[in-house]
């Protein structure tokens, strides 16, 4: 779905809590009653304040009944948790303003945005349950296994996974964006001026980036992690100018640098050697086929990663997920929902994504409104 923020400005403080109640009910309901909404909502107006919300929440799309329910009530649609994450964000100053989309995943969307100074930074909306939408629905096995479970659940346990990773690597001084500030299913990182490597058709020393590449990989696996994704689509290669002292000749230096962590693992995870050589497997399929570089020697192996493991004073990275608060259980439950997604891709690692009712659930659900917004919006204050 495309992010519209037009109706931000628009909402009363009143709405604001009728939707943060319909969020609360979310919790332990899949469609909340809307006499648990007029409870949670304590809005001073009574039911007729709530129902007036309900009705300007439901016709921007933010909520939406469920057909043939059998008692009335309303869900949270993603566009809901959107503004929701986006108004979090806007109290604490970190998004004044929303730009374009420039960049949509199988599993998320980036926005550009920027904050009260006219920065400009990224925000990532994590999405799972894009991927073969029409498929996924058909097979809800794992969510009705998991009562707590649904793709915005889900979402939540990625955005909250990816800036735990980020953070602890960005300390430990890996090459990855810089986070500013994590809400719900969403994270604000710095803006980083450089190219997915998959969009770059030559290099001057593919043998010296492909060597830098494995480096960081091994560099991983010393801190207790893999990446588990490492491939072209999140390597950004940025292009850092320098000034030759004795020549006065400018060079360029080509600067890694990582992104997308929701699928990283442990070295101890179960399935690590199958990760960790998948990893390595992408970086030298994508250097033979684009560049037609291949080393030689073979390798890494996982077995010699797992020896350096800690290594020279290394700290355990992996420990630091459980360290803030990311349980096991939610562990647990984003692994199966990544793996069910990536059993819907093709050979290739594509999938269809679903347009935007589809991605919402639109197609089981009714809404009094909302309408479509072209994707070059000019930028929209929040």
């Amino acid at each position: 779905m495309f992010l519209d923020t037009r109706a931000m400005r628009h909402l009363t403080l009143e709405d604001w809590k009728v939707l943060q109640a319909v969020e609360q009910g979310t919790k332990n309901h899949e469609l909340v009653p809307t006499p648990l909404i007029e409870k949670l909502s304590r809005l001073k107006g009574g039911a007729s304040g709530v129902h007036k919300s309900i009705s300007a929440l439901a016709k921007n799309g933010l909520i939406a009944k469920l057909k043939d329910a059998k008692y009335d009530g309303y869900r949270l649609t993603y566009g809901g948790l959107d503004y929701l994450a986006l108004h979090a964000h806007a109290l604490k100053k970190h998004v004044y303003s929303v730009g374009s989309r420039i960049g949509v995943g199988k599993e998320s969307d980036i926005m550009i945005v920027a904050d009260q100074t006219g920065k400009q930074l990224v925000l990532k909306i994590h999405r799972l349950g894009r991927i073969s939408f029409r498929t996924v629905k058909s097979n809800r096995d794992y969510l009705r296994k998991n009562k707590t479970g649904s793709w915005q659940y889900l979402s939540r346990l990625a955005a909250t996974k990816e800036y735990a990773f980020m953070s602890a690597l960005r300390d430990e001084g890996f090459p990855v964006p810089e986070p500013i500030a994590h809400s719900r299913h969403t994270i604000v990182m710095s803006l980083i001026d450089a190219l997915p490597l998959r969009q770059i058709s030559s290099v001057p020393s593919p043998a010296s980036l492909y060597a830098e590449l494995i480096a960081l990989l091994l560099r991983l696996a010393k801190h207790g992690l893999i990446h588990g994704d490492f491939n072209e689509f999140n390597i950004l290669i940025r292009e850092d100018k320098t000034t030759q002292p004795e020549s006065d000749e400018e060079a360029i230096t080509l600067t890694p640098i990582l992104i997308d962590f929701p699928q990283m693992v442990s070295m101890d995870h179960p399935n690590a050697s199958m990760y960790f050589d998948r990893d390595v497997a992408c970086v030298k399929t994508f250097f033979s086929r684009r560049f037609h570089f291949v080393p030689s020697e073979p390798g890494p192996f996982y077995a010699d990663a797992k020896k350096t493991v800690g290594k020279d004073g290394a700290r355990r990275l992996d420990a630091a997920l459980e360290a803030s608060g990311f349980t096991k259980k939610m562990a647990k439950d984003l692994e199966a929902a990544i793996r069910e997604q990536e059993e819907q891709r093709g050979p290739e690692g594509d999938a269809e994504v679903a347009d935007d009712d589809e991605e919402d659930g639109e197609d089981e659900s009714e809404s009094e409104g909302g309408g479509e917004q072209d994707e070059d919006q000019a930028e929209d204050q929040v």
